[in-house]
């Protein structure tokens, strides 16, 4: 058991940056996490951290063994987890991946909240627009928003995301709102580079039936905040999801159009590896992101 309470202080200090917080997270002393850490380098015969009396920085060998130890100790709590779950709480290292934008608007507000509920809960998010391998990876749980393609996946559907034609009250003063998207090709329309994966245009209804309808741009980004930005500051009209564009249409920043012919609502997603028992930590998250995203109001 000394080796796991070695690993679980290097860990900590590791994804906390210091002893005293790894210390306080743990309810021990600092001196108790740097006498484990120090155990540790002595028997495997390596530098872990790079000591200073500002900052804990890891050497090429702490990088390398973080991943190995993280997987170590969720293996370790899973299968605590499976073991004891009817009584067990939530306890252990949650990993997360979600969209960056999304993420931090509605994913990283809520875990401080999740944790200091759970208090033996370790969450570490990860942002990121690119789609990640919650397998080889490592991850617990991923969120998504969108078409899923993976059925290998759990997924559980958290929110419904509406996406909406936007565009700022200055741009269509100046260049007149479209009545049908056929008019899409005389205004300027910020969409996504290819990078972004919007390369099909914007799903509009037309004729009762979702159609990806192409648009022309010459402003595109790979980025989701910038083209919300350069819609702002009436730059053109954006294919925006209500979870980020709702607050300005509220305080009238920005203006919907072609409304009759918003497509159907998809999903926003939890995804998490198959597996004969979810552990613990993982069902409580998604639960709590649940409660929340269908709150009414809660996007707005």
């Amino acid at each position: 058991m000394d080796r796991f309470a070695q690993l679980e202080a290097f860990v900590s200090s590791a994804t906390l940056g210091s002893f005293s917080a790894a210390a306080r997270a743990d309810g021990v002393t600092p001196a108790l996490i740097a006498r484990r850490i120090d155990q540790l380098e002595q028997r495997l015969g390596v530098r872990l951290f790079v000591r200073s009396t500002r900052q804990l920085a890891l050497t090429t060998e702490g990088h390398a063994l973080l991943r190995e130890a993280q997987n170590i100790l969720k293996d370790l709590h899973d299968t605590e987890s499976r073991i004891g779950q009817g009584s067990a709480k939530p306890v252990g290292l949650l990993r997360i991946s979600a969209p960056a934008g999304f993420g931090r608007r509605h994913v990283a507000p809520l875990i401080p909240a999740l944790c200091q509920q759970h208090p033996d809960l370790q969450v570490s998010l990860d942002l990121s627009d690119d789609f990640v391998d919650l397998a080889s990876e490592r991850y617990d749980c991923a969120i998504r928003i969108g078409e899923l393609s993976d059925s290998s996946l759990v997924a559980v559907r958290l929110a419904d995301n509406q996406r909406v034609v936007v565009g700022s009250p200055h741009y269509l003063k100046k260049h007149g709102t479209p009545r049908h998207p056929s008019e899409l090709a005389n205004h300027q329309c910020l969409a996504l580079s290819a990078k972004g994966g919007q390369t099909r245009g914007w799903l509009l209804k037309i004729d009762d039936h979702p159609v990806w309808h192409p648009v022309q741009s010459k402003l595109a980004s790979s980025d989701g905040s910038v083209l919300h930005q350069w819609c702002l500051a009436g730059h053109g009209l954006a294919w925006r999801s209500l979870w980020e564009v709702s607050q300005d249409i509220a305080a009238k920043r920005l203006v919907t159009v072609l409304d009759a012919f918003r497509a159907p609502p998809n999903g926003i997603f939890a995804l998490m590896p198959q597996s004969r028992l979810t552990p613990l930590r993982v069902r409580v998250l998604v639960q709590w992101l649940k409660q929340h995203y269908q709150q009414n109001g809660y996007f707005d």
